[in-house]
């Protein structure tokens, strides 16, 4: 598997590449994650089933769709494919350290130009990919309202049913849905998706880096929720996004609805007291 890795990595940059160390570090939730070296080139190497190609293939495009907005700093894709029963995908090495108040404002600052990049296609993606080890799809459609009930409510709610969940009031949050986004328009906005704290880091040298994205053209305002969902952020990060792209009134609602989605996921990969979470949501957005 090395070689054949090592090859891909010097047919990709043009630059000859042996692996001459590799151990085990952090970053590798659902993936085997690998610091991988010739002494003088360094990259992150992620393994898991060959089956999950598809995974890694979705994530490396959506790390390019947001290196390519030249907005935000996130690890460049290198190369990714199978090699007997592994997937892999290579990134670049990025050393992390840990930033202060004025590399939070630069992240809040970066991620509100992240966020003005739009597709003229509407709310979607040109593939689906996964939130966590969940399938998320992400075909193209026209209204934020119709995406995000089909396929990111709906969707949760199928998946957590098979779980075992029992959500009483699904309904009335499917009917109460138009009046929860009354008068909000959004743009579709590139998103990184799963936005929480730990993927959001700060390089050695100060510089804000996103990672391990669930990409796709939303509501601007699911990234900012999920900042506040497992611990908010630093408030140099807020600060300096409100003063860039200022948030649109009723977000305070609008976040428990987009983190729903992001609870629902969690039951279905880890059952507990998600369930009871959700429904705590849910009667919060039905007062």
């Amino acid at each position: 598997m090395w070689t054949a890795i090592a090859q891909h990595i010097t047919a990709q940059t043009g630059q000859a590449f042996v692996i001459h160390q590799h151990h085990s570090v952090g970053g590798g939730c659902i993936n085997q994650a690998y610091q991988i070296s010739d002494g003088e080139q360094t990259y992150f190497l992620k393994v898991n089933q060959a089956s999950r190609v598809a995974m890694l293939e979705a994530e490396a495009l959506g790390l390019k769709e947001m290196y390519d907005s030249q907005t935000i700093r996130v690890p460049k894709p290198i190369c990714w494919g199978t090699v007997g029963s592994s997937a892999y995908l290579v990134l670049e090495w990025l050393d992390l350290g840990y930033g202060g108040d004025p590399a939070w404002s630069r992240m809040g600052e970066q991620l509100a130009a992240m966020h003005r990049v739009n597709s003229e296609r509407g709310f979607g993606w040109h593939q689906s990919n996964t939130i966590g080890s969940t399938p998320q799809p992400n075909p193209w459609t026209e209204t934020w309202l119709e995406f995000y009930r089909e396929h990111r409510l709906r969707h949760q709610f199928r998946l957590a049913a098979r779980r075992g969940g029992h959500f009483p009031r699904q309904h009335e949050i499917f009917m109460a849905l138009p009046d929860l986004l009354a008068g909000h328009n959004p743009m579709p906005a590139l998103v990184h998706g799963d936005l929480w704290s730990g993927n959001a880091a700060v390089t050695q040298s100060g510089e804000p880096v996103i990672l391990d994205p669930a990409t796709y053209f939303g509501d601007r305002e699911v990234d900012m929720a999920m900042t506040e969902l497992f611990g908010r952020f630093p408030a140099a990060f807020y600060e300096a996004y409100q003063a860039a792209y200022p948030l649109d009134a009723g977000y305070p609602k609008r976040k428990i609805l987009y983190n729903l989605y992001h609870i629902l996921n969690h039951f279905t990969l880890f059952g507990g007291s998600y369930e009871s979470q959700a429904n705590r949501m849910i009667d919060q957005l039905l007062r």
